[in-house]
């Protein structure tokens, strides 16, 4: 009878970590901020599903108005065409659902880290299944997909903001629950983060972009009347300069706070908001305006439309 030569397994797993072979095996793609130096981003040009809104259902997808929808491309173009003066390469998720008007919302869709995106899972019926196609398109790119939210969860992207590499605020609220705040949480830890802020959004609020952004290293805007104090504590223990905006007006229908940052200090924002301007630029924030006036019509700008898939690590 022949011997029986046993032999182990030779082939033995690498120790290297995901994000050192990120951009070896799927691209240069990163994000632990709100103001790093902006490369790529990913967006929905209003297609087919906005010709679907008029005057009679336009409060079933929470429209305040109907929207002019060649205007509404047209700013959406015009946005598009700031971030590529400003050296930002803009990807579109071409193929959608016809009856999800919202899905240029880009930014509650996907939640970008340093190893990858979070697909997440709307908090409102009338947005699922907008995420199928915007995980397509990050497949076709190559950026990782670090987690869909899932099970009981639900998490609308712009329910979470970078503070720096450590630190991120995550909201909860009608559009993030506990189960969905916790997946996230998760991820983030796991790729480094040792603080998270809790914001318990207000009723009446969507977002933490609609109370809360980031403009400079050290500079964050604020509506000072819905922001928890602990928040606010916690950027003031890091040194940030807190600007105030107090203008009802630009707050609420102008979306003042809703802003993209380009790179630290330079933030293209909705036009129409001079005394929230003037207070960024008094604090030494250079403002580009962009007029998102049919856009508004569906109750977000700017930092809603965009979702970062790289910025430059502060």
């Amino acid at each position: 009878m022949a011997d029986v030569i046993v032999q182990g397994e030779r082939w033995f797993p690498s120790d290297n970590h995901f994000s050192r072979e990120l951009k070896q095996h799927w691209g240069d793609w990163y994000c632990d901020s709100e103001i790093g130096k902006l490369r790529d981003v990913i967006m929905r040009r209003p297609g087919p599903e906005i010709d679907m809104v008029n005057e009679h259902n336009y409060e079933e997808f929470r429209w305040r108005a109907e929207m002019d929808v060649y205007k509404a491309r047209e700013q959406h173009d015009k946005l598009a065409d700031i971030y590529r003066q400003n050296g930002v390469n803009v990807h579109y998720v071409e193929r959608q659902r016809e009856d999800r008007p919202n899905a240029m919302f880009m930014r509650d869709q996907v939640l970008m880290t340093p190893e990858g995106a979070i697909v997440c899972r709307n908090g409102i019926s009338a947005r699922r299944g907008e995420e199928r196609f915007t995980a397509e398109k990050l497949a076709e790119l190559g950026v990782p997909i670090v987690r869909t939210i899932n099970g009981s969860g639900w998490f609308d992207g712009a329910c979470a903001m970078w503070i720096d590499r450590e630190t991120v605020i995550l909201g909860t609220g009608a559009r993030a629950n506990k189960s969905g705040a916790e997946q996230v949480e998760f991820e983030l830890r796991n790729m480094g983060v040792k603080y998270i802020i809790p914001f318990e959004i207000p009723y009446g609020h969507a977002h933490l972009d609609g109370l809360i952004n980031i403009a400079d290293r050290k500079t964050a805007l604020l509506f000072p009347w819905q922001v928890p104090y602990e928040v606010v504590k916690a950027l003031l223990e890091r040194e940030f300069t807190i600007v105030e905006a107090t203008d009802l007006e630009e707050i609420k229908w102008q979306l003042c706070t809703n802003f993209v940052a380009l790179k630290p200090g330079k933030v293209v924002m909705p036009a129409g908001c001079p005394d929230t301007r003037f207070k960024l630029e008094n604090a030494g924030v250079e403002v580009i305006e962009a007029n998102m006036s049919e856009l508004l019509k569906g109750w977000g700008a700017m930092h809603c439309m965009t979702a970062f898939l790289k910025r430059d690590p502060l």
